[in-house]
C-alpha cells in the first residue's frame, strides 16, 4: 500500500498548481519583495472574506498571538486564561509579552476550553482570556464571552487552526478585540512558509498591531516604540490570495472527509469528532479506548501517517514547570493519552479513507 500522509500538499495544490506558479514569477518579476501590492490586496481580500473591518498580515502565527496580546495592552503582571490543550505558541505569546498563563481544562467532546472551568480559574490578576478554536472547531464564545463580560476581562482568539470556521454565522477572530491566524504549511489556509495575520474591527487596535509588527514605525524611521519585525513576504501574500479564492471548497473537502471516517467508524468503539457544520476539521481527531502508541506505531508499520496532537497538556511541559505544575487538568490529560489524529487533506480520496480506516481497524486488536 502507498504511504498515505498526513497532509499532501502536491495532491492538495494540483488543481491550482499553475495560477499559483505564475503568481510567484509575477512577484520575482516584479522586484518588489515586502510589503508591497500583494501584501495589501491579500489584507483587504482577507478581511473582506472574514468579516473584520481591519486586517493586518506578519511573519507568523506565533507573532500574530504575541501582537495581538501586546496591542491589547497585557503585559508583565497580568494573568491571561486559556486552554492547557493547544499547541506551545499559545502560552509562549502570553509569556513573551511578559504575562503569565492561567491553564484551564477542556471540554471532552470538543477539546475547546471548557467555559465553566474558565470562570472557576479566574484570579485577580487575570486582564484576558486566549479562546482556542482547535482542530478547526470554534470554541463556545457566547459562553466564554459571557464570563469575560461578568469579569471585565478582554477576550482575544488563536485562530490558527481555524481560518473560515463559523460560530453563528460569523467567522471566527470576529467575537473578541483581535483574533490571530498562522499561516502554516498544514493550515486550512497553508502557506508556503510561515505567515500570520491579526483581524481587528478596532481602528486604534489595528494601527498599533501595524506599527509594531515593523520596529514600532508607522512612518519610515519614525519609532514611536519598541516593537517587532514581522512582516508577510510579497511572494507568501501573492500565492495566499490564490489559495484564498478556494477556501471554501478546500473546507467542504475537509467536512466530506471527515463524515466518510464517521461514516466508516460507526460500528467501532473509536470517537470520533461529532458532526458539527461549523467544524472545519484542521484535523480529524479521534479517541481510542486503549493502546494508543501501539496502534499508531501499527499505522506506520503499514504506511499510514497519524499523529498525537498533543502528547502533553501543557500544564506537564518542562518549559511550564513552576508555572503549570499546580494545575489539575483531569481531561487534558486524558485525551493527552487516548487521542490519535488522521490523515485528513484537501484531495484525499474516499479510497485512501478506507485504506486508513481499514490499517486502523485491524491495528485495534
Amino acid at each position: 500500500m502507498n504511504k498515505i500522509p498526513m497532509v499532501d500538499v502536491l495532491a492538495w495544490h494540483r488543481p491550482i498548481q499553475k495560477k499559483l506558479e505564475e503568481k510567484a514569477v509575477q512577484v520575482l518579476r516584479s522586484g518588489r519583495f515586502i510589503m508591497g501590492e500583494e501584501v495589501e490586496a491579500f489584507e483587504q481580500e482577507a478581511a473582506q472574506y472574514l468579516g473584520a473591518k481591519y486586517a493586518i498580515s506578519c511573519a507568523n502565527g506565533t507573532d500574530a498571538l504575541v501582537l495581538s496580546l501586546h496591542a491589547a495592552g497585557i503585559g508583565p503582571g497580568d494573568e491571561v486564561l486559556t486552554t492547557g490543550f493547544t499547541f506551545f505558541a499559545t502560552v509562549e505569546a502570553i509569556m513573551q509579552v511578559g504575562a503569565t498563563p492561567v491553564l484551564v481544562d477542556i471540554d471532552s467532546e470538543t477539546f475547546n476550553i471548557d467555559p465553566v472551568e474558565l470562570e472557576r480559574s479566574i484570579t485577580s490578576r487575570c486582564r484576558a482570556v486566549l479562546a482556542v478554536h482547535l482542530f478547526g472547531l470554534p470554541a463556545a464564545l457566547n459562553e466564554i464571552q459571557a464570563v469575560c463580560d461578568r469579569h471585565g476581562l478582554k477576550l482575544l482568539e488563536d485562530c490558527a487552526q481555524s481560518f473560515g470556521a463559523s460560530y453563528q454565522s460569523r467567522k471566527t477572530g470576529n467575537y473578541g478585540l483581535l483574533g490571530a491566524f498562522s499561516f502554516f504549511p498544514s493550515k486550512n489556509l497553508g502557506g508556503f512558509g510561515d505567515g500570520g495575520l491579526v483581524i481587528t474591527s478596532d481602528l486604534q487596535v489595528a494601527e498599533t498591531v501595524r506599527m509594531l509588527r515593523n520596529h514600532g514605525s508607522a512612518c519610515q524611521y519614525y519609532h514611536e516604540c519598541s516593537g517587532y519585525n514581522s512582516r508577510l513576504d510579497e511572494i507568501q501574500a501573492g500565492l495566499l490570495r490564490i489559495k484564498l479564492q478556494y477556501i471554501e471548497e478546500f473546507n467542504n473537502d475537509r467536512r466530506k472527509i471527515a463524515e466518510w471516517y464517521r461514516e466508516l467508524l460507526q460500528d467501532t468503539d473509536i470517537l470520533c469528532p461529532e458532526e458539527r457544520e461549523e467544524h472545519i476539521y484542521h484535523q480529524f481527531t479521534v479517541v481510542l479506548p486503549s493502546g494508543r502508541d501501539m496502534v499508531k506505531k501499527r499505522l506506520a508499520g503499514k504506511g499510514v501517517s497519524s499523529a498525537i496532537y498533543y502528547p502533553l497538556p501543557l500544564n506537564k511541559q518542562r518549559a511550564l514547570a513552576g508555572l503549570a505544575s499546580e494545575y489539575e487538568l483531569p481531561v487534558c490529560e486524558q485525551l493527552s493519552e487516548h487521542c490519535l489524529s488522521l490523515p485528513i487533506y484537501p484531495g484525499m480520496t474516499r479510497g485512501q479513507v478506507e485504506s486508513v480506516v481499514g490499517v486502523l481497524v485491524k491495528a485495534m486488536h
